[in-house]
């Protein structure tokens, strides 16, 4: 006679989320290792693997920022169950935007402008949209994320004078300086404010030199 038993990994509903939440940062490891080795041996265009990469990033700080009180370091997570992922702990943690975004900043630093102030103008943008996305809906939390971009473009002289993001971004300043410190953005507020800074976040690569590399 064969006797089974059930062995569980968890005692409760919560570590059963953290077990859930460790299966899925693994997968986002995973996924981007592979990601960045079809990028490099040319099995995925430029086009595809910029916007997966986004994706991956994406839910990777969102993940990251949920765990970080039980993974304080993404690359001791990844020695522990022996990962050997050095190009997606590059892209997730060390750089945090895509391969082609990294080319298309040291292009534009070659032009007239440093590669810090286009990379900090990238990083205003992913930073800004991933707080919406955690929940940062206060006045006196959006406000500023939306200064450091508007204060990043203006200093970019490769964008075009009437470049829309300029206006846009300076358009959600002015509405948001309307309303109290306290105030918090409603669900459609927010909503809609972060399709703008994909929108716009889009629009700034794209008019990047050599942007048409992802065409």
């Amino acid at each position: 006679m064969s006797i089974s038993m059930e062995v569980k990994l968890w005692n409760d509903k919560r570590e059963r989320e953290m077990y859930d939440n460790f299966a899925e940062l693994y997968a986002i490891i995973k996924a981007t290792e592979s990601l960045e080795k079809a990028y490099v041996r040319d099995i995925i265009s430029p086009k595809e693997y910029e916007l997966e990469c986004q994706k991956l990033i994406a839910h990777f700080k969102t993940l990251a920022s949920t765990l970080k009180d039980t993974v304080p370091s993404i690359e001791r997570f990844a020695d522990t169950y022996k990962m050997e992922c050095s190009a997606a702990i590059n892209r997730l943690v060390i750089s945090g935007v895509p391969a082609t975004v990294e080319h298309r900043v040291a292009a534009a630093a070659n032009t007239s402008n440093s590669a810090a102030m286009v990379a900090g103008c990238v990083q205003f943008f992913i930073t800004a949209m991933d707080s919406l996305k955690l929940g940062m809906l206060a006045v006196d939390e959006v406000h500023p994320l939306l200064s450091d971009i508007y204060g990043s473009l203006n200093k970019l002289t490769i964008l075009p004078p009437d470049f829309e993001g300029k206006t846009q971004v300076n358009g959600w300043m002015t509405r948001l300086s309307k309303m109290g410190a306290s105030y918090v953005l409603t669900e459609q507020e927010a909503r809609q404010l972060n399709f703008e800074l994909e929108s716009l976040y889009n629009s700034f690569i794209a008019s990047l030199p050599n942007a048409d590399m992802i065409e």
